[in-house]
């Protein structure tokens, strides 16, 4: 299927929707328990359970938000390449780093005029993106 717009986002199943609600509804129920625990004077495996989940809630946080700084140093890098291969400059300071994403998806002939067209009206990434005409896919990001 050819990427577009329309398509471009990516979401993996098993993670984004499966394991996020998984540790909702435990961290939920773990909420619960730790609640109804209180007055026991023993609520020690409630304590350890909800601590749990908190950790759970951050490593997901955490294990997706590293990889994707990481990718996105990455194409900072690969866009200022291929804009000062097309116009003999750097990427402008004044771009920010969602419009720099935004920009990889958009072809050769119209990238130079694009990068332009975002500094001088501070097109937003979605703005960008709903603007290209000749999609580039990228099927590499996660």
């Amino acid at each position: 299927m050819e990427q577009n717009f329309k398509n471009h986002s990516r979401y993996v199943k098993g993670y984004h929707f499966l394991l996020s609600f998984l540790i909702l509804t435990g961290t939920i129920g773990a909420i619960f328990n730790f609640y109804h625990s209180w007055s026991n004077a023993n609520h020690y495996n409630s304590a350890l359970l909800l601590i749990l989940f908190l950790i759970a809630i951050i490593l997901f946080w955490y294990v997706r938000q590293f990889p994707l700084k990481a990718q996105d140093r990455a194409i900072f890098a690969q866009e200022n390449l291929r804009y000062f291969t097309l116009s003999g400059k750097l990427l402008p300071k004044e771009l920010r780093g969602s419009q720099i994403i935004a920009l990889r998806f958009a072809s050769d002939d119209e990238f130079v005029m694009l990068v332009d067209k975002a500094v001088t009206e501070e097109l937003s990434a979605r703005e960008i993106k709903s603007s290209i005409k000749n999609w580039r896919e990228d099927r590499y990001r996660m």
